[in-house]
């Protein structure tokens, strides 16, 4: 690769990558994101290889593999450009109709089109599907169209031209300046604003200073952080270069947990390609600014994307939290200053420096400014990732975007932010999502998980899901923490067993209250929020178990019990058949019974009943 010296080096380079492609040509562009090779993505990469190949088309036809586009629920995604043709659910045996009718006949492959589940309509391009078309795709829009091991894609959609401007035109207090201008807040979690974060680690003494892309996805569910450093590294790269060179910084770090290989893979791509053209390393761009990145693995720990476990873990030490007497900005990775910020903040700097700081502040609410990418999960029919501008209520999200809930069954609530978020009430889906609105119902942004909750998910069981999760997660190192989680999964346990008190309440309350005063992290001082605010928002749930022995949604095993209604059963004996216990029997009168001393309420039996009979009843009787 050509090292590159200058603006004017770039700019010749950009321009040569972009004359060498044909827009006419077709081409094929195949999700391989984590999501859609895990629905088989590797084989029809592979199946379009061996068809091109044997009809002789290699010269005709190209073949990029690329970053995930978001609609992770129909997987694997293949668009057919220079239309734009977008195919849902592809295998490898589509492929030949695939390429014998849409890339040279010019024909559609109608079922493997998005169909509206209601209407029927068919969806040819992207934009008409509407799980995209309410979106605001800033950062995850370019996934589909972007190599993300060719830095070659990256240039020519304008890659590395924010760097450029900054390198070339811009002093650090003016990056800086623009930054605090666009009124970005850190999408990591904590809301903190970026420019405000920089200029801390600028003007405190200590030198060497040090950037951080944090890349530590812990929460159940989330995967935003993951899809961005997998399909567009590159983005992620050229912000921490502008971080690096505003605050003062000549080394910097990419932690990146364990459990994502081919986002530990691209990004390292990305870093040698960058060094190669002279955009990372010594002298960039022959401005003689001098910067580069090592990349780090994570121990797995929840914990380790804490700042301070992190930067522990850096360090060579255990990846547990340490107390926070002075910021992070100022003393943090080997006592210098240190900015950490998550992989979505730094992806959104090369678009302020590119589009000005009005334009992003012109999205979004007061005080939450730009777009924010969600994964959206749980009860919902369009799974995957969104981006949204701050401010779109839960109720559009879910529905405009999501499709509303899976299997037509009530809607109870979501869950955002993660572990440490709360629970939000049905009621309550028309608030504007943002930093402050979500905190203000008990909840968090975190770093944007939405889980969708339907009627028949348990208040208590969900809370004590969570509580379960953190308990397991949390480092040990303070005692209200600790011990607080353990006190809680205790009495959660009680209340979704049926052996709870009427003073659970307030003694979970009481412990969540001293958590939050006096826990060393944040993981322990939000750790509180799914008790809090089930308990606020759904306290006739922890009522009806506590004082009826009743769980309402059916889901606690120890309050539901399974029965056979005998005018409906048909005796098809699978319930019979499937029992791990041997509890059911048939009557002398010819149809099934469940012996209760025998049933461990696995609901084999209720899931099995054929759909046009359900002869299976659940219920949670409460006290006798």
């Amino acid at each position: 690769m050509v090292r590159l010296r200058s603006i004017e080096q770039l700019q010749e380079l950009r321009s040569e990558i972009q004359s060498k492609r044909d827009a006419a040509k077709p081409l094929v562009a195949i999700c391989a994101g984590t999501g859609c090779l895990a629905l088989g993505a590797r084989s029809v990469v592979k199946a379009f290889q061996d068809y091109i190949q044997e009809k002789d088309l290699e010269d005709q036809v190209e073949i990029k593999e690329t970053g995930c586009p978001g609609f992770c629920e129909k997987g694997t995604l293949v668009v057919i450009y220079p239309k734009g043709i977008y195919y849902i659910g592809v295998h490898q045996e589509d492929v030949p109709e695939i390429v014998e009718k849409t890339i040279l006949k010019g024909d559609l492959v109608d079922r493997l089109l998005y169909r509206d589940p209601e209407t029927g309509e068919r969806a040819v391009l992207e934009n008409d599907i509407p799980f995209y078309k309410h979106q605001m795709r800033h950062l995850i829009g370019k996934n589909i169209k972007i190599d993300p091991k060719n830095i070659d894609d990256y240039l020519a959609l304008g890659g590395y031209s924010a760097l450029a401007r900054v390198l070339f035109g811009m002093s650090p207090d003016e990056v800086i300046d623009e930054v605090k201008r666009s009124e970005l807040r850190g999408r990591g979690g904590g809301g903190f604003p970026t420019g405000r974060k920089w200029e801390s680690a600028r003007k405190a003494p200590g030198e060497p200073k040090y950037v951080i892309v944090n890349c530590d996805e812990g929460d159940p569910g989330a995967f935003m952080d993951r899809a961005l450093m997998e399909g567009n590294p590159h983005s992620v790269l050229e912000g921490l270069i502008i971080a690096a060179y505003a605050i003062g910084s000549h080394s910097g770090f990419i932690y990146v947990r364990m459990e994502y290989p081919l986002a530990v893979e691209n990004a390292a791509l990305a870093l040698c390609q960058a060094r190669e053209r002279g955009l990372l390393g010594e002298n960039i761009l022959g401005t003689g600014f001098d910067f580069d990145v090592t990349i780090h693995r994570g121990a797995g720990s929840f914990v380790s994307g804490e700042s301070t476990a992190l930067m522990n873990a850096l360090e060579g030490r255990v990846g547990e939290p340490r107390p926070k007497y002075v910021h992070t900005s100022e003393k943090g990775l080997w006592g210098q200053p240190t900015v950490l910020n998550n992989v979505e903040t730094f992806a959104n700097v090369p678009l302020i420096i590119n589009q000005g700081a009005e334009r992003f502040r012109s999205i979004g609410t007061e005080r939450s400014k730009g777009t924010k990418i969600f994964s959206l999960v749980g009860k919902v029919n369009n799974t995957g990732l969104v981006e949204v501008p701050m401010g779109m209520s839960l109720a559009d999200i879910i529905y405009k975007i999501g499709g509303g809930i899976s299997g037509k069954k009530g809607l109870k609530g979501v869950q955002t932010g993660g572990p440490s978020g709360g629970i939000i009430p049905a009621q309550s889906l028309d608030t504007p999502v943002d930093f402050d609105e979500l905190a203000r119902l008990g909840s968090m942004m975190g770093s944007g998980s939405i889980i969708v909750i339907d009627e028949d998910t348990c208040a208590v069981d969900l809370a004590r899901y969570f509580v379960d999760f953190l308990c397991s997660e949390s480092c040990g190192k303070c005692l209200p923490c600790r011990e607080g989680l353990k006190r809680m999964r205790e009495i959660l346990d009680a209340i979704k067993s049926g052996q709870g008190k009427k003073s659970d309440i307030q003694t979970l309350q009481d412990i969540a209250e001293l958590m939050k005063e006096a826990s060393l992290c944040a993981l322990g001082r939000t750790a509180v929020n799914p008790v809090l605010s089930t308990i606020r928002h759904f306290r006739e749930e922890y009522d009806a178990h506590i004082e009826e022995r009743r769980c309402p949604a059916l889901s606690c095993k120890s309050l539901v019990k399974y029965s056979i209604d005998p005018e409906i059963c048909i005796a098809c004996d699978l319930c019979q058949e499937n029992c791990p216990q041997g509890a059911i029997y048939k009557s002398g009168e010819g149809f099934q019974v469940i012996d209760q001393s025998k049933c461990i309420r696995c609901g084999i039996c209720f899931e099995i009943c054929p759909k046009k009979v359900r002869a299976i009843v659940k219920e949670s009787p409460g006290r006798a």
